[in-house]
């Protein structure tokens, strides 16, 4: 999918139905794909399509932190201009000589790189900060309407180091607090990012080695499976005559790779006329069997193997769970504002990849049905304590036999009992009793999910299966948590891939 049709915000009945009185909202954490980008690589351009977009005021608009001669800090404002080889321009000219980037229109302002938030994606993400304002300030007054220098601590920003990612986060924070809702002596807001090979903000291949001989296991049996299928098939009789002569016909595993060509078609949808492919790319069934293959592709590995789950996305649901206990510890003895855990809202810029991956590992994304998504997509992972003793839920029963069951009772046992993501199994009975009368839903798209393993008796709100206990959201995020990411990411180097793994699952 391309972008995101958002729908029209909740009504005075809905938001009465989707926040009862009877729970407190505590704690909202949003993870936000960034928006429209130009595609990560320049493709098809014997199908015409130029290499280069002109879609990125930005580029006219920059600023950089500069030091003075008395080693004060000032701004230098500037514009950029991009520069290549003529012949990644012409490919007929065979040049090394540089030359400027320009449209066919001889444009050479507002050039966007490969795969940078553009103007529309820079207005998408925008738009999402106001309906969260909306929301969380208008609707139920979880947020402050003005944010100063006291409350700012309140909104936690976390990002990748890919920098459209970054520019969303702050495109989403201006639309929650536009410069009106701001004190004037409020200060730059903290935007946190980690060191490429720390981050757990999406699957990180590069820096989890082990990870990456999962996903490329998992995705070169899709490609065994799928190449010779009928939906491939039909694809190549579309649009295969475009494809390059080095690789004439379309695979999961072609150049560009089926997902490339996605990336390319998607990115042309979102965008202006000057930037489209033939008629054939935007065929209603090539463009749903390119979706469903690569679905299958990238995120059929969360759904049956646990070291997937775990080294693809465990560490960061682990961390969005970790927050949840904090802030429900916090019941008996508040924190106080600029104190660790004490935010009320987060916004953590990151891919396509984070949210599908997020959503696969506790099971409420199934790969058969599901669509990749879009543009500015995000996941709300929403806490709530209940207002009375009377919404105390009882201890979550023992596992069944469901295969959901018998997965999230599989976590191994600790041996470190002060660590930080401690089981729910190896809480002390103190521990445990903090996340009593607390629940978590999980929101994509503003529409409530179902985690399966949350369906059981005793494990959600009575009468909405949506609203998990902590206890039983833990369970789940305990199931797929690595106890260390780092050292996991290093073990079982060389190791069959594939282990466990259905030879080929349904739908495949």
């Amino acid at each position: 999918m391309t972008t995101l049709v958002p729908r029209e915000p909740y009504s005075p009945e809905e938001v009465e139905r989707l926040y009862p009185q009877s729970l407190r909202l505590r704690q909202v954490q949003v993870l936000l794909r960034h928006g429209e980008r130009t595609p990560v690589s320049a493709r098809f351009k014997n199908a015409g399509l130029a290499a280069y977009w002109p879609y990125c005021q930005a580029a006219n608009e920059m600023k950089s932190a500069v030091m003075s001669a008395d080693s004060s800090w000032d701004t230098m404002a500037w514009r950029r201009r991009l520069e290549v080889f003529d012949r990644q321009m012409d490919a007929t000219s065979g040049s090394d000589s540089p030359a400027l980037t320009q449209t066919s229109k001889g444009q050479v302002h507002s050039i966007c790189q490969p795969g940078e938030l553009t103007d529309r994606g820079r207005e998408t993400t925008l738009a999402l900060g106001e309906r969260l304002r909306s929301l969380y300030v208008g609707q139920l007054g979880f947020l402050p309407s003005l944010l100063d220098a006291k409350s700012l601590s309140a909104v936690y920003l976390r990002a990748t180091p890919i920098p459209r990612a970054l520019e969303s986060t702050q495109q989403a924070f201006r639309g929650l607090y536009p410069l009106t809702s701001r004190s004037v002596d409020l200060p730059p807001p903290v935007i946190v990012q980690r060191a490429i090979q720390d981050e757990t903000l999406f699957p990180n291949e590069g820096a989890c080695k082990r990870f990456g001989e999962l996903a490329k296991a998992f995705a070169d049996r899709t490609a065994q499976i799928l190449n010779p299928s009928s939906e491939l098939a039909y694809i190549n009789k579309r649009i295969g005559k475009y494809m390059p002569v080095e690789s004439p016909i379309v695979k999961v595993d072609s150049h560009p790779r089926l997902s490339g060509v996605m990336d390319t078609i998607n990115a042309t949808l979102a965008h202006g006329p000057a930037t489209k492919l033939p008629s054939e790319f935007y065929d209603d069934k090539v463009r749903a069997d390119i979706d469903s293959v690569c679905v299958k592709e990238w995120f059929v590995g969360y759904t049956e193997s646990s070291e997937y789950r775990k080294l693809g996305i465990g560490s960061l649901v682990g961390d969005l769970t970790q927050n949840f206990v904090k802030a429900a510890q916090s019941t008996t003895k508040p924190a106080s504002l600029g104190t660790e855990g004490s935010f009320k809202i987060s916004l953590s810029g990151c891919h396509d990849t984070t949210l599908a991956a997020a959503l696969a590992a506790l099971g409420a994304y199934d790969v058969n049905t599901a669509k990749w998504p879009p543009y500015t997509s995000s996941i709300a992972f929403e806490l709530f304590q209940a207002e009375s003793a009377t919404e105390q839920t009882p201890s979550a029963p023992s596992s069944g036999s469901s295969w959901w069951s018998s997965l999230f009772a599989s976590a191994p046992a600790s041996t470190n009992s002060t660590a930080i993501r401690t089981p729910v199994a190896e809480m002390t009975p103190t521990q445990q009793s903090s996340l009593d009368g607390h629940f978590v839903r999980v929101r994509y798209n503003d529409t409530p999910m179902t985690i399966p393993y949350c369906r059981a008796a005793g494990r959600h709100l009575e009468g909405d299966e949506s609203f998990c206990t902590l206890r039983a959201f833990k369970e789940a995020a305990d199931a797929v948590t690595p106890r260390n990411w780092k050292e996991e990411c290093r073990a079982n180097l060389g190791q069959p891939a594939l282990m466990g793994a259905i030879e080929r699952p349904p739908g495949l």
